[in-house]
């Protein structure tokens, strides 16, 4: 393939990517705006000055939640090559306008490694991988304490004392074999090694037996980070519509949504409703006001994955698909 046939194909593909952005938020807030709708007529009645500051808040929440993604990013990627905190910034921000285009955010990881050297592109999907694994035990640790304590405060009813503390029993007993896993990613290592067609591919996925225990337990706190901010960010909505609503009671649900959430695959296109769905359902439980939650749903949403993928729309043409592109 010649250089300039290259330089044309990067260009057409560079072009499909923002296409298919620019329909899906054309599709999803300039043809249904609903929820929009929803929270001005929700907010009507409420301090202007409040809602401005909680709005603000919650996008300024959402730059800090980014910005500690790609110091972990930038810190994962200290095994392959060393990339400054803006491009760490670029990547993050470009992986998140392919992941709204592509089933479970898959493709956020295709427009992150395209920032780095194109030898270490495969090296870095799995450099990514040890990043998801510290997101996703967070994720189950905290969103597990959230679900126990919902079952125990809202669905006692159905249960007895000795079936719950058997639940509790499983979930302690999968968290610690979660956490086993997580601090002794070499085992899986050494198991795919074993594996005669795969152990020849060892220098790719053997990036995840270099990080160390100190490294991962990094890893682990920028994920805690996070994840704080996602809850908070939940609770500064869920406050502002529904301030009768305790705030343990707010992050203990919100913790088991993040969960349910995880769990659920989706396309982020109808990933909305999804969410909505799931979040209608959980709150029932505390508060028939479900609009509400609904629309605090749905602007976390707009302000975490949509205004974000907006941003990274303008960091696609620096993507090089090929090793010469310009």
């Amino acid at each position: 393939m010649t250089t300039s046939t290259k330089k044309i194909l990067s260009w057409v593909l560079k072009a499909a990517i923002l296409a298919l952005a620019a329909w899906f938020i054309y599709h999803k807030f300039l043809t249904k705006n609903s929820d929009l709708q929803q929270f001005k007529s929700l907010i009507i009645n409420l301090d202007s000055t409040q809602v401005t500051v909680t709005l603000v808040s919650v996008s300024v929440l959402m730059l800090i939640n980014w910005f500690l993604e790609a110091l972990k990013w930038q810190y994962v990627t200290r095994k392959l090559v060393d990339i400054t905190r803006w491009k760490a910034i670029e990547s993050v921000f470009c992986g998140l306008t392919w992941a709204i285009i592509t089933p479970n955010r898959v493709g956020e990881y295709g427009g992150r490694i395209m920032f780095l050297p194109n030898r270490k592109r495969i090296h870095g999907l799995f450099a990514m991988i040890v990043g998801g694994l510290g997101q996703n035990l967070v994720t189950n640790i905290l969103g597990l304490i959230g679900a126990l304590w919902f079952i125990y405060n809202f669905k006692m009813q159905y249960l007895n004392g000795l079936y719950f503390a058997c639940i509790v029993v499983f979930v302690a007993a999968f968290l610690f074999l979660l956490s086993l896993f997580y601090f002794n990613i070499g085992l899986m290592v050494k198991l795919l090694n074993r594996v005669r067609f795969i152990k020849k591919y060892n220098k790719f996925f053997g990036i995840m037996d270099r990080y160390h225990t100190t490294e991962l337990f990094v890893i682990l706190l920028y994920s805690l980070a996070r994840f704080l901010v996602f809850t908070l960010q939940y609770y500064l909505l869920i406050h502002l519509l529904l301030p009768e609503i305790p705030m343990l009671t707010i992050a203990m649900m919100v913790f088991t949504f993040l969960i349910i959430q995880s769990a659920l695959p989706s396309l982020d296109i109808f990933d909305i409703g999804v969410r909505s769905f799931t979040a209608a359902t959980l709150f029932a439980g505390i508060t028939d006001q479900q609009i509400a939650v609904v629309v605090c749903v749905s602007l976390i949403w707009l302000i975490n994955l949509v205004i974000p993928a907006v941003i990274g729309c303008l960091f696609v043409f620096k993507l090089k698909f090929f090793d010469r592109d310009a």
